[in-house]
């Protein structure tokens, strides 16, 4: 028969036991825990230095660009529908700073991509034009005074021009990527010609996977000839047709050129829209 002195031996063994596989499951979930988390990389006005590891021709103007982080599972940390401040330099050497959005999200791990119009007089845009892959960018952020939380809008109405779909494009991109997100969209892009026009075939796909939720309307100045879309300059009566009337909980967000801006606004106020009705990037 088992003695009083041997259960307990017995007993102290077995919590002994228990305890040892407890810290081996919490030492185990902590070593996973921080294997597995995401890196921000982002730093508040500190510049930063990321390698460009693909360059990609989109059109005769547009290049895309991928910017490697330290890490697979390192994020760049920038808020949805904000943007980061990118240092090149000009024909003579001279620093220049000008923003950028993102099209990527915290969900691409390991790196971010900037989607640039080259304007042959553009001084930052043409320094991505020449920019090669295995060379640095100088970037810093978040910047911007625009913040996201899914559902704090029932209807966004977008109307951008030319590269500025980007902050449109995040932000679409964000909502279509939660389920539990059920904001619906509305956004009308213009440009002058069909080349250049941003995105469009992730543009027509978001439409095409989510039509309930994500509608797309193309303006363009000098339109090919099969074209169904809007010609000429985004007018009032495009924003009545295509963006979702007046109401407290819509928002026109806008981002193009600044006289394109200075219009939309004054054909917002004029279809009476508020200025909390609005947001420009």
């Amino acid at each position: 028969m088992e003695s009083v002195l041997e259960r307990l031996q017995n007993d102290q063994v077995t919590q002994v036991g228990v305890a040892i596989a407890l810290v081996a499951v919490v030492a185990g979930a902590a070593f996973l825990y921080f294997v597995n988390r995401k890196k921000t990389i982002l730093v508040p006005e500190k510049w930063l230095k990321f390698k460009c590891v693909k360059k990609e021709q989109v059109s005769h103007n547009v290049v895309k660009l991928r910017f490697g982080l330290p890490t697979p599972t390192s994020v760049l940390g920038l808020p949805i529908g904000q943007h980061i401040s990118c240092m090149g330099f000009d024909s003579e050497g001279t620093e220049v700073v000008r923003p950028y959005t993102p099209t990527t999200l915290d969900s691409d791990l390991g790196y971010f991509e900037l989607v640039v119009k080259v304007y042959k007089e553009g001084k930052v845009s043409s320094y991505f034009g020449r920019m090669k892959e295995g060379e640095y960018l100088a970037a810093k952020g978040p910047k911007g005074r625009f913040k996201y939380k899914p559902n704090q809008v029932r209807e966004f109405g977008m109307v951008a021009g030319g590269t500025g779909l980007t902050p449109m494009y995040q932000v679409a991109r964000a909502i279509l990527e939660n389920s539990h997100d059920k904001t619906k969209i509305s956004l009308i892009y213009a440009n002058v010609t069909y080349e250049d026009i941003l995105l469009k075939d992730d543009l027509d796909r978001m439409a095409a996977e989510r039509p309930d939720q994500f509608k797309v309307y193309y303006v363009l100045n000098e339109p090919p000839t099969e074209w169904s879309g809007g010609v000429g300059f985004v007018t009032k009566d495009m924003i009545e047709r295509h963006c979702p009337p007046p109401a407290a909980d819509v928002q026109i967000l806008r981002c193009g050129p600044p006289p394109m801006n200075r219009a939309i606004a004054g054909h917002c106020e004029a279809l009476g829209y508020t200025k909390e009705m609005q947001f420009q990037f």
